[in-house]
């Protein structure tokens, strides 16, 4: 997917519809020409809405549509007729999407199923007609009630990437490699910092026809969790992603206090991120022999499933894919 289509932010006016007024009608024909009161109600006004939509990437249809605006509920009508409902808006958005109120920045609600359906903004209710008010000491009432205005609210939408597999690590740690590697995934590799931009998803397939879902990330930065770098652009899609795969190159200086890094800065993000099923991958291993591979090993983060590979000389890669299975299925509960 190009950068420039990738849109995980937007802000949109949303306005629902009106709701139609009631009818203050009495019955009449040639042969009753003072009938009680038959008027309908007024019908609702269009809803906003937000269906989830499993295969959409981005937010990017809704990049240039500033407003959203529904259609207003009919009137009510004589003999008892309400008027029909207002026309809904529905916005298909990828899963993974949450919708939270702009000023606030509470969270209203977050879309994970396909084909779901949630209001983001409710219609105006209809009024009712004059045959609700009828009465025993008021027989003929004259009046009816409108219908309720619309509501007129701007949203924030933003999407976190749903995957199985999240790639963590620095910049240049060869996730972007490993994914197109392990999948069909064509993601912009070069040597250079924050190569890739926006996240990046991948199907891995596995042994007896399965497959898992792998998304390669925007790489972190020590005080990412304050916003520098890419940050909190990049922090927010950690969140949706099942298991985390920690990627650090067998050439860094400190692998443990790089790994300590990482695991810091999703801490202060959100320390619920450290509940996830975490692996370690030790990356660039196709220059490293064994024996500098028993040298590294007492050095590394303990408690941790770890394991060595090389994406370019496609070294280790099956044995990542037994332990990344192993890790969902455990946790899973399968």
């Amino acid at each position: 997917m190009a950068d420039k289509n990738f849109v995980d932010y937007v802000r949109i006016c949303c306005r629902s519809g009106a709701g139609g007024a009631g009818s203050a009608h009495f019955f009449r024909d040639k042969r009753n020409a003072h009938g009680g009161p038959d008027g309908g109600d007024g019908g609702r006004g269009g809803h906003i809405i937000l269906r989830g939509n499993r295969n959409m990437w981005t937010l990017l249809p809704l990049k240039y549509r500033k407003h959203v605006i529904a259609g207003g509920g009919g009137n009510g009508s004589g003999g008892h007729s309400s008027g029909g409902y207002g026309k809904d808006v529905i916005l298909d958005v990828p899963l993974g999407t949450i919708a939270k109120d702009p000023e606030s920045g509470e969270v209203l609600f977050e879309v994970t199923e396909h084909d779901a359906k949630t209001v983001i903004v409710y219609g105006g209710r209809g009024g009712q007609g004059n045959a609700h008010f009828k009465s025993a000491t008021n027989q003929t009432p004259q009046y009816s009630q409108p219908g309720e205005p619309g509501q007129e609210e701007w949203k924030v939408l933003e999407l976190k990437v749903l995957a199985d597999v999240g790639l963590v690590g620095f910049p240049n740690a060869g996730k972007s490699t490993l994914l197109s590697v392990l999948t069909t995934a064509k993601p912009k590799i070069a040597a250079y910092a924050f190569t890739t931009l926006v996240p990046n998803l991948g199907i891995v397939k596995y042994r007896d026809m399965r497959s898992f879902v792998m998304a390669d990330i925007p790489g972190i930065i020590e005080n990412a969790h304050e916003g520098k770098g890419i940050g909190h652009r990049f922090l927010r899609h950690i969140e949706r992603n099942a298991t985390l795969l920690f990627m650090v190159p067998c050439d860094s200086d400190d692998i443990k206090k790089e790994y300590d890094i990482l695991l810091n800065e999703l801490k202060m993000y959100n320390a619920e991120l450290l509940d996830k099923p975490k692996v370690l991958a030790i990356t660039k291993c196709d220059m490293a022999d064994q024996e500098l591979r028993d040298l590294l090993t007492p050095d590394l983060p303990k408690g941790i499933p770890t394991v060595f590979i090389s994406s370019v000389a496609q070294d280790g890669l099956q044995e990542l894919k037994d332990l990344l299975w192993k890790t969902m299925a455990e946790d899973r509960g399968l």
